[in-house]
Order: structure tokens, then C-alpha cells, then sequence
């Protein structure tokens, strides 16, 4: 892939921390802290950033078999959030060249239709299922979710980031 330039050249990103990360942002979204409809989804905003930066590793089958976890932790219906996650992760990993070719305040902005795309499959299976309308403040979501593209872009860009060296001779 060509870079653009004056982008740093990034170390292989280590299949622990990504498994890591994945598991600290499903324990993150399982927190007691009141499942309000305005509050992000941190799961799905680390899924979307590794389909995007590793789609090889990051698929939609690993997108469905996490979703199925949270619906099991939340007793929603059995598919609901998998199918979400599946549809976030098939989009995410369609746009993901693209994207990496735009700075991070840029990839914010196109990654909003994919979070609001992810938030009304899941209300459609919700209102499909009987459940109630949660109200506008459900549009809140993505659009924090989008927000938090770029400090998700940092912090789970730091392991692979080199460090500059010294060395004129060297190109890379």
C-alpha cells in the first residue's frame, strides 16, 4: 500500500493487544453503569477501528461472535447487536483503504454513517421485536462514538508507533 507523506511507518500490530483491546472494550460496555440509548458503544468503535487497520485479522465472523456475547449479556434478542456488528464490520472493512488515505479528523467523519447505519439496525430489530422507541437521544450515540474516533485512533495506535531514529542512513 503506498503511504502518503509525512505518514509514520508503523510496526505490526501484535495480536494480543488486539484481542486485549477487543476484551477491555467489551468489559467496558459491560460496566453497570445504566445502558442509557445516548451512550456509545465502545465495543463497536474498537471493532470498526481494527476492520479498518487490520481487516485480515478482524473479521465479520470475530464481529458476530462478540456481538452474540453482548446480546447475551444485555437478554436482548439473540442476534441483535451480532447482526449489528456484522453489518459495522462488512461496511467498515468495504471503506477501510479508503479511509487510511484521510487524516483521523477526516476518518471521524466518515466513519458517522457506518455508527448510524449500526444503531438503526439495531432499532429496527428492537422495534421489529415489540420493544418501545427509546427516544431521540439514541442519535446521540453515534454521533459520540464518531467523536472518539480520534483518541481511539491514538491510543490504540501507540504500541506501533516507532520510535524516531537517529540514524541519517537508514531511510525507513
Amino acid at each position: 500500500m503506498i503511504m502518503r507523506s509525512g505518514q509514520q511507518l508503523l510496526l505490526p500490530a501484535s495480536p494480543v493487544f488486539i484481542w486485549s483491546s477487543l476484551v477491555a472494550a467489551l468489559l467496558l460496555d459491560m460496566l453497570p453503569l445504566g445502558r442509557a440509548p445516548w451512550m456509545p458503544d465502545f465495543l463497536a468503535l474498537v471493532l470498526v477501528f481494527w476492520n479498518v487497520h487490520q481487516p485480515l485479522r478482524i473479521g465479520i465472523g470475530l464481529a458476530f461472535m462478540f456481538g452474540l456475547g453482548v446480546d447475551v449479556h444485555q437478554t436482548a434478542l439473540l442476534g441483535q447487536h451480532a447482526f449489528s456488528y456484522t453489518t459495522l464490520s462488512f461496511f467498515a472493512t468495504t471503506i477501510h483503504r479508503r479511509l487510511l488515505w484521510f487524516p483521523v479528523p477526516s476518518q471521524a467523519v466518515q466513519v458517522l454513517p457506518l455508527f448510524f447505519a449500526a444503531h438503526l439496525v439495531e432499532l429496527a430489530i428492537r422495534l421489529v421485536n415489540g420493544d418501545a422507541f427509546p427516544g431521540w437521544s439514541f442519535l446521540l450515540a453515534p454521533v459520540l462514538e464518531a467523536t472518539l474516533w480520534p483518541l481511539t485512533s491514538i491510543l490504540l495506535l501507540v504500541p506501533q508507533r516507532r520510535a524516531p531514529d537517529p540514524d541519517e542512513n537508514r531511510p525507513l
